[in-house]
């Protein structure tokens, strides 16, 4: 091989990142980078900020053809957020880089406003066809066969990131969890019971349910954890107060006055948190915490 690295090898993504590591250098805006996918964010309120923005397309372009390399243009496209946007165009070299009304973000599909609803529906989509081949490809009805192979791979899509696009409608709950009661009714003996008996039966919790264990869990991390502690300082705002009933940890509702704003990961778990009994929020750890989440759950849900 006359350049690279074999591919599969652990030495190629560690080479990567050394080469791409300096492609933020001077960049004036937001720059993300995962693996090759590179993301550039800035405010555009003013004409400094769009001229910011292309400043450090430029910058970008320039850092490319430096070290021989090029960005995909018929991948790259402009996301303008927020309903008082001007929607510039933008420059990458010398071709226009097109606008788009929605993208896939790491596999998540984020829209211009913000919206859930495409996601749901495309997480249901997926769940669904995997759902439709399990059904096909196997013979068995019985639990002890059919619950594994709907928690090893259909939940998952049910579930994957749903911190950033959990449902806030009731039609896009209702679509999420029809995957579930549609693998639920393929189990032979549980025909005949309703949904939340077969729940039980199962040890299963719906969906929603799940998403609120997984956000109380996220945040106890974020307020307890030693790892995540500062990065929850900036997330939420702790409310202090000299009263002494409910928990001694309560957050602070902000307002805002974008309903979108309230569906966000840091608002929608704070109504929660704060109900919470003082025994679970001063938990000494996140195994005693996850412990006693089930219980404290039943007065939430």
């Amino acid at each position: 091989m006359t350049s690279g690295v074999p591919q599969g090898l652990v030495l190629g993504p560690a080479l990567f990142n050394i080469f791409v590591t300096d492609t933020h250098s001077g960049i004036e805006c937001n720059l993300s980078k995962f693996a090759d996918i590179t993301k550039l964010c800035g405010v555009v309120d003013m004409l400094e900020g769009r001229d910011a923005i292309q400043r450090d397309l430029a910058r970008l372009e320039r850092w490319a053809c430096a070290n021989c390399m090029r960005f995909n243009k018929a991948k790259c496209k402009v996301l303008h957020m927020g309903g008082g946007s001007p929607k510039h165009n933008y420059r990458l070299g010398g071709d226009w880089v097109e606008s788009s009304p929605e993208e896939k973000d790491l596999e998540v599909l984020i829209d211009e406003k913000l919206s859930v609803n495409r996601q749901c529906a495309l997480a249901a989509q997926k769940a669904n066809h995997v759902l439709g081949c399990i059904k096909r490809s196997v013979t068995s009805r019985s639990g002890e066969v059919i619950l594994p192979l709907y928690l090893a791979l259909v939940r998952p899509h049910l579930q994957y990131c749903v911190q950033l696009w959990g449902p806030q409608h009731k039609k896009d709950m209702k679509l999420l969890e029809q995957v579930q009661r549609r693998t639920m009714k393929m189990i032979r003996g549980l025909e005949q019971l309703s949904c939340e008996d077969r729940l039980k039966e199962l040890g299963l919790f719906s969906l929603e349910r799940r998403r609120l264990q997984g956000h109380l869990i996220a945040a106890c991390q974020y307020l307890k954890e030693g790892a995540y502690k500062k990065s929850g300082e900036e997330l939420f705002t702790k409310a202090w107060s000299d009263r002494t009933r409910g928990n001694g940890l309560k957050l602070k509702e902000s307002r805002f006055r974008l309903s979108v704003r309230k569906t966000f990961f840091t608002m929608r778990v704070v109504r929660h948190w704060n109900r919470f009994p003082r025994e679970a929020v001063e938990a000494p750890s996140l195994e005693v915490f996850k412990v006693g989440l089930d219980g404290a759950l039943g007065s939430l849900v």
